[in-house]
């Protein structure tokens, strides 16, 4: 079992560079596989999306809460850390440009030696995509897209990249460097069209905070349409989440049950750096990971 931790963004702290460094650090030493970093490029002081990971229906974070670009972030930490993972979980598809962002993923993979893990999502925050620049309605058809032309441009092609889609066209273009290696791109999200992108294009689901049978309906989804497309369903992977505070051996050992590859815990909103890294060793105790 891999076990990554997503930055604590709603204490605030995840644009404060030392606070920052010293967290992924202690992770590392901790045994940690991975951090993970969050993506709002903007938050609406007023917005009527509906967010559905909470019955309330609004996000935790305030609207004037710092969360910085995430591979921006995951570049100052490649250069804090010496081999633990950098992931996005996740990184909103709509709000970028493919040429730019894969050019932007390849040079932190290439930098960073090899570390990056990527999870998109389509983003529920109707009126932060659109700020972006994409069409909401059409966030799904422009991700297959993206994925697509991303993957290109991380090949080699001798005539360069020609490409031409319902929303991007690019002809003869070369794009380096490239990643060291395949960047695995996990898809995140809750719904039937999520778990069908992760088994047509992605190398694995993140369906955080769903459970039951809602969960067994989107791993089997994932699987039957990598199964439909030709690729190997049993190479895809499952990350389920949990809490640093509440994960032990069996609990984790009833998410492997359920298929979990890996388990995505979300950290308490503390700003006291040295109360953070206690939650992390106790985990991490529990978990047998301490080095």
């Amino acid at each position: 079992m891999k076990y990554a931790v997503i930055a604590p963004v709603a204490a605030g702290v995840t644009a404060d560079g030392p606070w920052m460094a010293g967290f992924a650090r202690h992770l590392e030493d901790c045994g940690f596989e991975s951090i993970v970093a969050v993506e709002h490029t903007v938050l609406m002081a007023h917005y009527t999306s509906v967010y559905p990971y909470d019955p309330s229906g609004r996000v935790e974070l305030a609207a004037d809460c710092p969360v910085p670009d995430p591979l921006e972030l995951l570049a100052f930490l490649a250069g804090q850390t010496r081999e633990l993972g950098l992931a996005t979980g996740v990184l909103v598809l709509p709000n970028h440009h493919p040429v730019v962002l894969a050019k932007r993923i390849a040079s932190l993979d290439a930098l960073s030696g090899g570390r990056l893990r990527l999870a998109v999502g389509m983003g529920w925050l109707r009126e932060e995509v659109r700020a972006c620049g994409a069409p909401f309605e059409a966030r799904g058809r422009r991700a297959d897209e993206q994925i697509e032309l991303m993957r290109l441009l991380w090949q080699d092609h001798p005539d360069g990249v020609t490409f031409h889609g319902e929303f991007f066209d690019v002809d003869y273009a070369m794009c380096y460097p490239k990643p060291l290696r395949p960047i695995p791109i996990h898809i995140g999200g809750h719904t039937l069209a999520a778990a069908r992108r992760a088994g047509r294009l992605g190398a694995g689901l993140q369906p955080l905070g769903v459970s039951g049978a809602d969960l067994t309906r989107l791993v089997t989804a994932m699987r039957a349409a990598a199964t439909a497309t030709g690729r190997d369903a049993a190479a895809l992977e499952l990350s389920l989440g949990h809490l640093v505070t509440k994960i032990d051996a069996a609990r984790s050992d009833r998410l492997a049950e359920l298929g979990a590859d890996r388990i995505v815990l979300a950290m308490p909103p503390t700003a006291d750096l040295t109360e953070a890294k206690d939650a992390l060793s106790a985990c991490a105790q529990r978990l047998g990971l301490s080095r």
